[in-house]
């Protein structure tokens, strides 16, 4: 098997043999119990309000439990240990049971619920809190809270310092769920601090006092080093460079006109020449012409 189904076998063990406890030691006010297994077997601690009444008459009651454990579980030579719980009141498995009791017998649940709590304070538990669950007072389910002193609700300090238990109250109308927190007298909580008026801490060494921001104000600056004269040779440099650059870019000008011009006179000089080829190709039509006249002349003559 799996360690992962392994885990959640022995998880549905655990509370079906919590289950199996509360059913049968609810008279003997259960408050919990705790398993480890053993090369000798399985080792059980019960904590239980009436530790009598768990063990019965000669042993008779806990041998029965042993050997239903065996049969019904296949535990390996479970061993119980009964240890009596010591301030019942600051037990939550316990308060809650008792709660569902006094709701069943017909307590009112705000009487109950304030009754049950200031018990638990009187106890000298640090912080409490019960829920009441479902159809409290009519066919409608709701909740009610009551709540005294500190109580923390989520992170590490809520599983391994709070205390919870749950019972059910079944009534007439239906069932009423009940859930005790109870943080016990004397829990080191994560944000506690101590003040120790005896302590004697190390001596601080002391810095010398300086003046505040007008003292500075009033000291005389150290000699700084005049940039002025720097400064204006700089844009002196920068002025000389900018004089060059503008007589460079004159000159190109001038160089790019005079190509210019050069290139307008050929311009002029190509088109006087077309004029002339012009001219000359018009005086040789004009004579093809004339001699083409003379000829059908002739001919007309002779005719």
């Amino acid at each position: 098997m799996a360690d992962e189904h392994q885990f959640i076998e022995n998880g549905l063990q655990r509370s079906q043999i919590d289950e199996f406890f509360a059913e049968e030691l609810g008279r003997a006010g259960y408050g919990g119990m705790d398993v480890a297994k053993t090369p000798m077997g399985t080792q059980i601690v019960l904590k239980a309000e009436k530790p009598g009444m768990v063990i019965g008459k000669g042993g008779k009651n806990i041998r029965k439990v042993t050997r239903e454990l065996e049969e019904r579980f296949n535990l390996d030579d479970p061993q119980i240990d009964v240890q009596e719980v010591d301030e019942p009141d600051l037990n939550a498995r316990i308060v809650a049971d008792r709660l569902a009791n006094a709701l069943e017998r017909g307590w009112y649940f705000r009487k109950a619920g304030h009754t049950t709590i200031d018990r638990i304070m009187d106890a000298g538990a640090l912080g409490a809190e019960i829920v009441l669950s479902g159809k409290v007072t009519g066919a409608r389910s709701r909740v009610e809270k009551f709540n005294r002193g500190y109580i923390k609700h989520n992170g590490e300090p809520a599983q391994e310092i709070v205390d919870e238990g749950q019972g059910v109250a079944v009534m007439k109308l239906g069932t009423i769920g009940v859930t005790v927190k109870i943080i016990p007298p004397g829990a080191k909580l994560p944000d506690d601090f101590e003040v120790e008026e005896d302590a004697n801490p190390e001596a601080v060494e002391q810095i010398e006092e300086t003046g505040g921001v007008e003292d500075l104000l009033e000291e005389e600056p150290e000699d700084v080093p005049d940039v002025s004269e720097d400064a204006d040779a700089e844009t002196d440099a920068v002025d000389e460079d900018v004089v060059e650059e503008a007589a460079v870019e004159a000159v190109e000008e001038e160089v790019v006109d005079d190509d210019t011009d050069d290139e307008d006179e050929a311009v002029e000089d190509v088109v006087d020449d077309d004029e002339e080829l012009d001219e000359d190709v018009a005086e040789e039509a004009a004579d093809l012409v004339s001699e083409m006249e003379d000829e059908d002349d002739d001919e007309t003559e002779e005719e």
